[in-house]
Protein backbone atom coordinates (compact mmCIF):
# COMPACT_ATOMS: atom_id res chain seq x y z
CA UNK A 1 0.00 0.00 0.00
CA UNK A 2 3.20 2.50 1.24
CA UNK A 3 4.44 1.69 -2.38
CA UNK A 4 1.34 2.39 -4.39
CA UNK A 5 0.72 5.67 -2.44
CA UNK A 6 4.61 6.67 -3.47
CA UNK A 7 4.09 5.67 -6.92
CA UNK A 8 1.14 7.69 -6.92
CA UNK A 9 3.22 10.40 -5.78
CA UNK A 10 5.44 10.47 -8.11
CA UNK A 11 3.11 9.99 -10.89
CA UNK A 12 1.18 13.43 -9.65
CA UNK A 13 4.48 14.78 -10.12
CA UNK A 14 5.12 13.92 -13.17
CA UNK A 15 1.49 15.11 -14.57
CA UNK A 16 2.25 18.37 -13.30
CA UNK A 17 6.15 18.47 -15.48
CA UNK A 18 3.83 17.14 -18.04
CA UNK A 19 1.20 20.26 -18.01
CA UNK A 20 3.95 22.66 -17.78
CA UNK A 21 5.81 21.16 -20.78
CA UNK A 22 2.46 21.11 -22.71
CA UNK A 23 2.10 25.14 -21.86
CA UNK A 24 5.75 25.37 -23.17
CA UNK A 25 5.41 23.51 -26.22
CA UNK A 26 2.07 25.27 -27.09
CA UNK A 27 4.29 28.41 -26.82
CA UNK A 28 7.09 27.06 -28.67
CA UNK A 29 4.73 25.67 -31.35
CA UNK A 30 3.16 29.17 -31.82
CA UNK A 31 6.45 30.73 -32.11
CA UNK A 32 7.89 29.29 -34.69
CA UNK A 33 5.47 29.03 -36.50
CA UNK A 34 5.48 32.69 -37.68
CA UNK A 35 8.99 32.31 -38.70
CA UNK A 36 7.77 29.81 -40.63
CA UNK A 37 5.16 31.35 -42.54
CA UNK A 38 7.65 34.36 -43.71
CA UNK A 39 10.34 30.79 -44.96
CA UNK A 40 7.20 29.27 -47.16
CA UNK A 41 6.04 32.54 -48.35
CA UNK A 42 9.27 34.23 -49.74
CA UNK A 43 10.08 31.01 -50.95
CA UNK A 44 7.13 31.23 -53.16
CA UNK A 45 7.74 34.70 -54.02
CA UNK A 46 11.21 33.65 -55.25
CA UNK A 47 9.50 31.22 -57.01
CA UNK A 48 7.83 34.36 -58.95
CA UNK A 49 11.14 36.39 -59.08
CA UNK A 50 12.93 33.53 -60.97
CA UNK A 51 10.49 32.94 -63.34
CA UNK A 52 10.39 36.43 -64.31
CA UNK A 53 14.26 36.75 -64.16
CA UNK A 54 14.11 33.78 -66.71
CA UNK A 55 11.47 35.62 -68.87
CA UNK A 56 14.45 38.20 -69.42
CA UNK A 57 17.24 35.41 -69.90
CA UNK A 58 14.75 33.99 -72.93
CA UNK A 59 14.93 37.51 -74.39
CA UNK A 60 18.71 38.06 -74.35
CA UNK A 61 19.74 34.16 -74.88
CA UNK A 62 21.55 35.08 -78.21
CA UNK A 63 24.01 37.17 -76.48
CA UNK A 64 25.12 34.11 -74.29
CA UNK A 65 27.14 31.70 -75.69
CA UNK A 66 25.73 27.38 -75.62
CA UNK A 67 27.82 26.77 -72.80
CA UNK A 68 27.16 29.78 -70.27
CA UNK A 69 22.72 29.00 -71.59
CA UNK A 70 23.25 25.33 -70.12
CA UNK A 71 25.10 26.82 -67.27
CA UNK A 72 22.33 29.29 -66.67
CA UNK A 73 19.51 26.79 -67.13
CA UNK A 74 21.17 24.03 -64.58
CA UNK A 75 21.54 26.67 -61.89
CA UNK A 76 17.70 27.89 -62.42
CA UNK A 77 16.44 23.73 -62.18
CA UNK A 78 18.66 23.86 -58.82
CA UNK A 79 16.98 27.07 -57.53
CA UNK A 80 13.74 25.53 -58.43
CA UNK A 81 14.22 22.11 -56.51
CA UNK A 82 15.47 24.02 -54.08
CA UNK A 83 12.86 26.25 -53.53
CA UNK A 84 10.03 23.22 -53.83
CA UNK A 85 11.77 21.26 -51.45
CA UNK A 86 11.85 24.32 -48.68
CA UNK A 87 7.83 24.61 -49.10
CA UNK A 88 7.48 21.12 -49.13
CA UNK A 89 9.49 21.15 -45.59
CA UNK A 90 7.66 24.26 -43.87
CA UNK A 91 4.75 23.59 -45.16
CA UNK A 92 5.07 20.06 -43.06
CA UNK A 93 6.40 21.85 -39.95
CA UNK A 94 3.18 24.19 -39.76
CA UNK A 95 1.17 20.94 -40.27
CA UNK A 96 2.96 19.09 -37.25
CA UNK A 97 2.56 22.40 -35.33
CA UNK A 98 -0.86 22.87 -35.92
CA UNK A 99 -1.55 19.37 -34.49
CA UNK A 100 -0.04 20.70 -31.25
CA UNK A 101 -1.97 23.39 -31.17
CA UNK A 102 -4.82 21.36 -31.48
CA UNK A 103 -3.90 18.92 -28.95
CA UNK A 104 -2.75 21.77 -26.52
CA UNK A 105 -5.81 23.94 -26.98
CA UNK A 106 -8.48 21.60 -26.92
CA UNK A 107 -10.72 21.36 -23.71
CA UNK A 108 -10.78 18.63 -21.51
CA UNK A 109 -13.27 16.38 -23.02
CA UNK A 110 -14.08 18.16 -25.90
CA UNK A 111 -14.79 16.25 -29.19
CA UNK A 112 -13.60 18.44 -32.10
CA UNK A 113 -14.07 17.41 -35.74
CA UNK A 114 -10.62 15.72 -36.59
CA UNK A 115 -8.50 13.88 -39.13
CA UNK A 116 -7.96 10.59 -37.29
CA UNK A 117 -5.73 9.50 -40.24
CA UNK A 118 -3.68 12.41 -39.28
CA UNK A 119 -3.53 12.55 -35.90
CA UNK A 120 -2.81 8.60 -36.04
CA UNK A 121 0.49 9.62 -38.10
CA UNK A 122 1.70 12.28 -36.36
CA UNK A 123 1.77 10.12 -33.04
CA UNK A 124 3.15 7.09 -34.51
CA UNK A 125 5.83 8.93 -35.90
CA UNK A 126 6.17 10.73 -32.26
CA UNK A 127 6.55 7.85 -30.62
CA UNK A 128 9.29 6.73 -33.17
CA UNK A 129 11.28 9.64 -33.15
CA UNK A 130 11.09 9.61 -29.11
CA UNK A 131 12.48 6.50 -29.01
CA UNK A 132 15.42 7.21 -31.13
CA UNK A 133 16.56 10.56 -28.88
CA UNK A 134 16.22 8.29 -26.60
CA UNK A 135 18.60 5.32 -28.07
CA UNK A 136 20.02 5.91 -31.33
CA UNK A 137 20.51 1.84 -32.11
CA UNK A 138 17.22 1.67 -31.92
CA UNK A 139 15.50 1.48 -35.90
CA UNK A 140 12.26 -0.37 -36.99
CA UNK A 141 9.94 -1.39 -39.84
CA UNK A 142 7.22 1.22 -39.99
CA UNK A 143 4.27 -0.02 -42.25
CA UNK A 144 1.17 2.88 -42.52
CA UNK A 145 -2.13 1.75 -44.22
CA UNK A 146 -4.72 4.33 -43.89
CA UNK A 147 -7.96 4.68 -45.52
CA UNK A 148 -8.56 7.72 -47.27
CA UNK A 149 -12.32 7.41 -47.84
CA UNK A 150 -12.45 7.94 -43.78
CA UNK A 151 -14.74 11.34 -43.13
CA UNK A 152 -13.68 13.89 -40.51
CA UNK A 153 -14.82 12.86 -37.09
CA UNK A 154 -15.92 14.13 -33.17
CA UNK A 155 -12.80 12.47 -31.13
CA UNK A 156 -11.08 13.84 -28.16
CA UNK A 157 -7.84 14.75 -29.89
CA UNK A 158 -5.68 15.05 -27.38
CA UNK A 159 -7.21 11.63 -25.95
CA UNK A 160 -6.95 9.86 -28.85
CA UNK A 161 -3.46 10.99 -29.70
CA UNK A 162 -2.55 9.68 -26.30
CA UNK A 163 -3.89 6.48 -27.06
CA UNK A 164 -1.94 6.08 -29.91
CA UNK A 165 0.87 7.20 -28.57
CA UNK A 166 1.12 5.15 -25.88
CA UNK A 167 0.20 1.88 -27.83
CA UNK A 168 2.75 2.67 -30.29
CA UNK A 169 5.52 3.47 -27.07
CA UNK A 170 4.39 -0.34 -25.97
CA UNK A 171 5.24 -1.81 -29.34
CA UNK A 172 8.46 0.46 -29.83
CA UNK A 173 9.54 -1.06 -26.26
CA UNK A 174 8.67 -4.61 -27.16
CA UNK A 175 10.41 -4.86 -30.70
CA UNK A 176 13.62 -3.48 -29.27
CA UNK A 177 13.68 -5.53 -26.27
CA UNK A 178 13.06 -8.75 -28.47
CA UNK A 179 15.98 -7.37 -30.79
CA UNK A 180 18.50 -7.08 -28.05
CA UNK A 181 17.99 -10.80 -27.88
CA UNK A 182 17.76 -11.72 -31.45
CA UNK A 183 19.91 -12.61 -34.31
CA UNK A 184 20.24 -10.15 -36.83
CA UNK A 185 17.80 -12.02 -38.76
CA UNK A 186 15.57 -10.60 -36.63
CA UNK A 187 13.86 -7.68 -37.93
CA UNK A 188 11.65 -4.98 -35.57
CA UNK A 189 8.18 -4.43 -37.76
CA UNK A 190 5.24 -2.06 -36.17
CA UNK A 191 1.86 -2.18 -39.20
CA UNK A 192 -0.61 0.10 -38.30
CA UNK A 193 -4.07 0.24 -40.36
CA UNK A 194 -6.91 3.06 -40.46
CA UNK A 195 -10.29 1.62 -41.94
CA UNK A 196 -13.86 2.12 -41.24
CA UNK A 197 -17.00 -0.83 -41.14
CA UNK A 198 -20.60 -1.05 -40.25
CA UNK A 199 -20.37 2.62 -38.86
CA UNK A 200 -17.11 2.00 -36.93
CA UNK A 201 -13.01 3.65 -37.12
CA UNK A 202 -11.01 0.74 -36.45
CA UNK A 203 -7.56 1.53 -35.52
CA UNK A 204 -5.04 -1.13 -35.76
CA UNK A 205 -1.27 -1.25 -34.21
CA UNK A 206 0.66 -4.79 -34.36
CA UNK A 207 4.31 -5.63 -33.92
CA UNK A 208 6.38 -8.36 -34.06
CA UNK A 209 8.22 -8.38 -30.41
CA UNK A 210 7.97 -10.35 -27.72
CA UNK A 211 4.51 -10.96 -27.08
CA UNK A 212 2.73 -10.71 -23.80
CA UNK A 213 2.24 -14.00 -21.25
CA UNK A 214 -1.15 -15.21 -19.98
CA UNK A 215 -0.23 -12.85 -16.76
CA UNK A 216 0.87 -10.28 -18.35
CA UNK A 217 -2.44 -10.09 -20.27
CA UNK A 218 -4.28 -10.62 -17.29
CA UNK A 219 -2.53 -7.78 -15.47
CA UNK A 220 -2.73 -5.19 -18.57
CA UNK A 221 -5.02 -3.11 -17.66
CA UNK A 222 -4.11 -3.15 -13.75
CA UNK A 223 -2.99 0.29 -12.18
CA UNK A 224 1.19 0.44 -11.44
CA UNK A 225 1.60 -2.92 -12.97
CA UNK A 226 4.44 -2.78 -15.88
CA UNK A 227 7.29 -4.93 -17.73
CA UNK A 228 9.15 -2.07 -18.09
CA UNK A 229 12.44 -1.51 -15.77
CA UNK A 230 11.79 1.40 -13.20
CA UNK A 231 12.10 4.65 -14.50
CA UNK A 232 10.78 3.65 -17.89
CA UNK A 233 7.00 2.58 -16.88
CA UNK A 234 4.46 4.24 -14.92
CA UNK A 235 1.87 0.91 -15.03
CA UNK A 236 -0.70 3.19 -15.54
CA UNK A 237 -0.47 3.77 -19.63
CA UNK A 238 -2.82 0.98 -20.61
CA UNK A 239 -5.75 1.27 -18.08
CA UNK A 240 -5.72 5.38 -19.29
CA UNK A 241 -5.68 4.26 -22.93
CA UNK A 242 -9.23 1.85 -22.16
CA UNK A 243 -10.47 4.52 -20.26
CA UNK A 244 -9.79 6.83 -23.21
CA UNK A 245 -11.42 4.26 -25.72
CA UNK A 246 -14.36 2.66 -23.67
CA UNK A 247 -15.62 5.39 -21.40
CA UNK A 248 -14.69 8.54 -23.21
CA UNK A 249 -15.46 7.39 -26.85
CA UNK A 250 -17.66 4.57 -26.53
CA UNK A 251 -15.80 1.85 -28.37
CA UNK A 252 -13.49 -0.82 -27.77
CA UNK A 253 -10.03 -1.31 -27.10
CA UNK A 254 -8.65 -5.03 -27.71
CA UNK A 255 -5.41 -7.23 -28.11
CA UNK A 256 -3.95 -10.58 -29.39
CA UNK A 257 -0.56 -11.72 -28.46
CA UNK A 258 1.26 -14.89 -27.68
CA UNK A 259 5.27 -14.77 -26.59
CA UNK A 260 7.45 -14.69 -28.85
CA UNK A 261 4.71 -13.54 -31.50
CA UNK A 262 3.99 -10.05 -31.05
CA UNK A 263 0.84 -7.99 -30.07
CA UNK A 264 -1.96 -7.00 -31.65
CA UNK A 265 -4.26 -3.73 -30.18
CA UNK A 266 -7.43 -2.80 -32.15
CA UNK A 267 -8.99 0.11 -31.02
CA UNK A 268 -12.99 0.47 -32.34
CA UNK A 269 -14.73 3.68 -32.20
CA UNK A 270 -17.92 4.76 -33.28
CA UNK A 271 -17.98 6.93 -36.39
CA UNK A 272 -19.63 10.81 -35.16
CA UNK A 273 -19.18 12.52 -38.57
CA UNK A 274 -17.88 16.00 -37.86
Amino acid sequence: MEQNVEILQQQLKQQEKLASLGLLSAGIAHEIQNPLNFVINFSKMSDKLLRDLMEIVEDNKDKLSADDCEEVDDIVADLRENMSKIVEHGERAISIIQGILLVSRGKENEFISSDVNHIVHEYVWLSYHAMRANNKRFNIGIHETYDDTLPRMMVIPQDLSRAVLNLMNNACYSVFKRSQHESDDYKPQIAITTASQDGQLIITISDNGEGMSDEVKQRLYENFFTTKPAGQGTGLGMGITRDIVETKHHGRLEFQSAPGQGATFTITIPIKKG
